[in-house]
């Protein structure tokens, strides 16, 4: 069950005695004692309001005790989905970006390039502003804040991803700008798939940290610019010249 598997090659998560195959086993090995914890509530539930108040009242806050339980649970383990198939978040950002953003007017561009920096996940433009965001997946149990203006990730910090993600978000920028003569600012943006965050969204090092959908919600309620709509195509289509895909360049028609 926890070896490799012929369909995902490759990809550590699906070997034996990774991290993900380990919690994928304590998760099922804790099966039993979840089940039995939740009887336990649910009877108590049962036997307390049913004695206070009345019979039907008590199976009725028992269900509800049990399903409460049953959620709290079944929440904690879906969110850390992605990191559990050994994925980043990128293509799972990517869907609620096409959902909310883009039918709001933004346009999105995936898995760009920025020349001598890698790989941009997404580049959001919309008449708020540029946002470039790098998806990242963690184990459920990482403690993720800020302190001092500074980000750790359980207690150490990570100065090196946060300079390496700060300095693509302004050479994005830079390129955008010499483009489409329109000065522009790019916001990086870590979003992050599981792990505790605490506070988010919040800001540490320059990067704003957050979960998915309140990064969307960020990106819609916090404008660091305000470009016309004639603005945002301008930008755009700068954007899709300066960043190429898969390191391919592009010239203007």
């Amino acid at each position: 069950m926890f070896g490799s598997s012929i369909y995902l090659r490759g990809r550590d998560a699906f070997t034996g005695g990774s991290p993900q195959a380990v919690y994928e086993e304590l998760w099922q090995r804790g099966r039993k004692s979840r089940v039995r914890n939740r009887a336990i509530l649910a009877g108590l539930t049962l036997l307390s309001c049913g004695a206070l108040v009345h019979a039907v009242f008590g199976v009725v806050m028992a269900v509800v005790v049990a399903a409460a339980d049953a959620y709290f649970h079944w929440h904690g383990y879906n969110a850390s989905s992605v990191w559990r198939r050994g994925l980043r978040g990128d293509e799972r950002m990517a869907r609620l970006l096409r959902r909310t953003l883009e039918r709001r007017g933004h346009r999105v561009l995936y898995a760009r390039t920025v020349p001598g920096h890698g790989g941009a996940d997404q580049l959001v433009v919309g008449p708020g502003g540029l946002w470039l965001l790098h998806n990242d997946a963690w184990h459920p149990e990482t403690e993720i804040g800020a302190h001092g203006g500074r980000l750790f990730v359980d207690g150490r910090t990570k100065t090196r991803m946060v300079r390496d993600l700060a300095e693509t978000a302004a050479t994005a920028g830079a390129l955008i700008a010499e483009r489409s003569g329109i000065e522009v600012k790019v916001v990086p943006v870590l979003v992050v798939h599981g792990g505790k965050v605490r506070k988010a969204p919040f800001r540490a090092d320059s990067i704003l940290f957050a979960p998915p959908l309140k990064t969307v919600r960020w990106i819609l309620g916090n404008p660091v610019a305000d470009y016309t709509p004639e603005d945002v195509e301008t930008i755009a289509r700068a954007a899709v010249h300066a960043l190429p895909i898969g390191g391919r360049t592009m010239t203007a028609a």
